[in-house]
């Protein structure tokens, strides 16, 4: 019997995609038992906080992981599911579609206290293996600790013209730039 593929998922806004976003997946690419990691951007927020439209923040994170050769894809699968579409029903459906998976899900320290709340979190952590990423400003979880960074930064300095080359690939700085992402109406 094939050994089975194993799929570390990494969810999120991803409202843009940055830097941040790039080291960890090349961090779990090359620290964890994983055969490739799923970038997943949320169809919606769970909370109903204003996103990007939903294409977009797929073409975003396709350029940020065409530097993995392969082993970094986005699903969009998400978007097929029933919303508002919650971790554990999209584990869920993906064991169903693929026969033997092992998954692991990507998650920051920052999310780590929240997911108490979650739906379903005793079946995940029963179910998925956890990889969790540390964040500056929160409790030592061991392992990388991710540069501060967040997509609310990034859309603060586009908004106001400021310089987000040092925050974001450069593909998706061309994107942004390109279809007028993130900037202030008026």
């Amino acid at each position: 019997m094939p050994p089975a593929m194993r799929i570390a998922v990494y969810g999120g806004s991803f409202n843009p995609p940055h830097v941040a976003h790039q080291l960890a997946v090349t961090w779990v690419l090359a620290t964890q038992p994983v055969d490739e990691v799923w970038v997943m951007p949320v169809p919606e927020h769970a909370f109903g906080k204003p996103l990007a439209d939903f294409h977009h923040r797929v073409a975003m994170a396709e350029l940020a992981v065409r530097h993995f050769g392969g082993r970094a894809k986005v699903s969009t699968l998400e978007a097929e599911l029933p919303r508002p579409t919650r971790t554990v029903e999209t584990l869920r459906a993906l064991r169903a579609r693929i026969q033997g998976v092992e998954l692991s899900l990507v998650i920051g320290a920052d999310i780590l206290p929240e997911t108490v709340r979650w739906k379903g979190w005793e079946e995940i952590r029963a179910t998925t293996g956890l990889v969790v990423m540390g964040r500056g400003g929160f409790p030592d979880v061991g392992g990388l600790v991710l540069p501060e960074v967040s997509s609310t930064q990034v859309r603060a300095l586009l908004e106001t013209g400021g310089a987000v080359d040092h925050l974001l690939d450069r593909a998706v700085v061309d994107y942004v730039t390109r279809h007028g992402l993130y900037r202030r109406a008026g």
